[in-house]
């Protein structure tokens, strides 16, 4: 199935449950390599701090991992490392149908993926705000589309706000690379 180009409703009936990392890009399934141990650290920790958030603040909102799919329209469905939905009625108990309020991709292998395609694809669909983080160069690149499309720049030292709950939850990349009890 990979190279053939399909619907998402197609990509959903071949994959009940997806295991392996791939996503539809345009109509193509686009397989992608397992992640390594400094990207899953980050990933699993951000969504840790996501999770204590939301809780503490009693919120509605619902943070994800890969591999969870996300159908951005009829083409488009994507596994972002972590993503946060505030609308509950967009989980269908196999995916989220619409887009996430906050998506954040760990830069690897599929960096132009995440710059270009995945940058465009996201603006247009509704995501509200958008992380890359490049662990090569130690810099995030963070995305608020409902005030700008150019991205504000922080290096991993630096406290981010998140920026769709206002800055109440700063979060320094930074930190999320270190392992509990080590």
């Amino acid at each position: 199935m990979i190279g053939a180009m399909i619907s998402a409703d197609d990509y959903f009936r071949c994959t009940d449950e997806t295991v392996q990392p791939q996503e539809l890009l345009d109509g193509i399934v686009v397989g992608q390599a397992a992640p390594g141990i400094r990207h899953q650290r980050i990933t699993l920790n951000l969504l840790t701090r996501l999770k204590e958030h939301i809780r503490q603040n009693g919120g509605s909102c619902e943070p994800f991992a890969a591999p969870t799919d996300v159908k951005l329209d009829d083409f488009n469905v994507v596994q972002p490392d972590v993503f946060v939905t505030c609308s509950p009625e967009l989980l269908t108990g196999q995916y989220l149908d619409g887009a996430p309020d906050f998506v954040c991709e760990v830069a690897s292998s599929n960096r132009s993926n995440d710059f270009d395609r995945k940058l465009w694809l996201y603006r247009r669909s509704g995501v509200r705000e958008y992380w890359i983080i490049e662990p090569q160069t130690e810099r995030i690149f963070q995305y608020y589309f409902e005030e700008s499309s150019a991205p504000e720049v922080y290096d991993f030292r630096t406290p981010i706000p998140v920026r769709i709950w206002d800055g109440r939850l700063c979060i320094t990349v930074a930190e999320l690379e270190h392992t509990e009890g080590r």
